[in-house]
Order: structure tokens, then sequence, then C-alpha cells
């Protein structure tokens, strides 16, 4: 399995972002839709980018009770995406009965990852919002082992746990890494956050990377900046 650069489109509208993608006119970017998006323009948008050459990661991270997100996988699984997430903290039931929804009749299906924290969820917060009392890197293990429990593919951490989510749930079990930040750039309001170079020092499998790419002055050159310190 190869690394991957995913850049989170986090737009409102059709337009901006196809004006946005319309800059790449040599390597199509792995790109991110998530709720802003998906909400703000519908599925159509999602098959407009998948129309384009770019593989999509659906970040929607549907949590309900299992039937619910059974069938709802099962309608994400026809709009062709490549990877699409759940939350961890809906239980193994939730998460096995999603895998089962999104696969197809054929047997193939997007790659299916869960969300363990949120990258701006601190120890603090969680146990002060939450009541998790256990530690942070504990909760986000155990959530992680229940995902791989579950059949799932990988999880979506903090590119600070990457590491220790390999050495629990073996190499192949893949992790996907927002909270990535240039040396030099602004962190805005994660708390848990790597640049991109010390991410493939540490394992993750795939980063995603918003405003540093999608806010910079030239996001072209920024997004092969983040394949340089990645990948190459």
């Amino acid at each position: 399995m190869g690394k991957d650069v995913i850049v989170a489109c986090d737009f409102s509208s059709k337009e901006e972002v196809l004006t946005f993608l319309d800059k790449f006119t040599g390597r199509k970017p792995f790109v991110k839709i998530g709720m802003e998006l998906f909400y703000g323009a519908g599925p159509e948008i999602v098959r407009e980018i998948k129309k384009r050459g770019h593989k999509i990661f659906l970040d929607l991270k549907l949590c309900d009770i299992p039937n619910t997100v059974k069938k709802s996988m099962a309608v994400l699984s026809n709009l062709d995406v490549d990877m699409t997430n759940l939350h961890a903290s809906g239980t193994i039931a939730m998460m096995e009965a999603a895998l089962e929804g999104l696969t197809r009749p054929d047997g193939t299906r997007p790659i299916l990852i869960a969300v363990t924290q949120l990258t701006s969820t601190s120890e603090e917060r969680m146990k002060k919002d939450l009541l998790i009392d256990a530690p942070i890197d504990q909760v986000v293990m155990h959530y992680a082992n229940n995902a791989k429990i579950a059949g799932l593919d990988g999880v979506v951490c903090s590119p600070l746990e990457a590491e220790k989510v390999h050495a629990r749930c073996g190499k192949d079990f893949i992790t996907v890494t927002p909270g990535v930040r240039f040396k030099d750039g602004d962190i805005g309001d994660q708390v848990r956050v790597m640049t991109p170079e010390e991410a493939k020092k540490i394992g993750s499998d795939y980063i995603v990377v918003g405003r540093p790419i999608t806010a910079a002055e030239d996001p072209v050159a920024a997004y092969e900046r983040c394949v340089r310190e990645f990948i190459d």
C-alpha cells in the first residue's frame, strides 16, 4: 500500500471546489469531501470530482444505530468513493454493520476507516466534556483495536498516534492522519499536530492536509511540497 497526501476540500459550494481543483493541471490529488461540501453541493459533487480523475475520501463520520449506518453505507457505496469513515465510538456492532452495508454484491467496497478521537480533542477536553477518564492514548488504542476486530481497514488518528496504532493493530492497518501542518505554518484549531516529514517518519499511511494547501498563495506548490516531504 502506497502513501498519499489527501487534500481536504473544505469548501461550501460546487463552484469553489471546482475552481480550486482547476488549478491542478498535472498530478490529480486525492481529495477529501467533508460534511460542509457534501451537505452544500450534494452527492453530485462526488460524481463530478470522481469524473475529473480524483480519488475521493468521503468524510461524513457516520455514527448511529447499526441498521441506519448499514443502510447509509449502502447508499454511499454506490457513489464509487475510494474511502469513507465512521466514528469508532458507535461500537463494534455498528462498525460491523457499516462494513456489511458498504460491501457491494460483487464483494468490492471502498476503504472503511474509523475515527478514534478528533485531532481537536485534548486529553483535558476528553475528560471534562466526554467524561472519559482513561488517558487519550489508551482510548485511541482501544478504539483502534475495536475497529480491527470489526474488520475495518484502519483508523483516522493523530499523526502522534500512528506508530502506536501500527504496533497494536499491525503494519497493514491503515492510519489516516489529519492535524498535519508545515513547520513554518499556523496550527489553527488543531491540538495534536505534526509536519509531513515527521508523519512520514512515524509511519502515517495517508496525511490529510487542508488549509496549508487550500489557503496557500500557490495551492499547487503547497501540495507538491507536501508530496515531497511525505512521499518522495
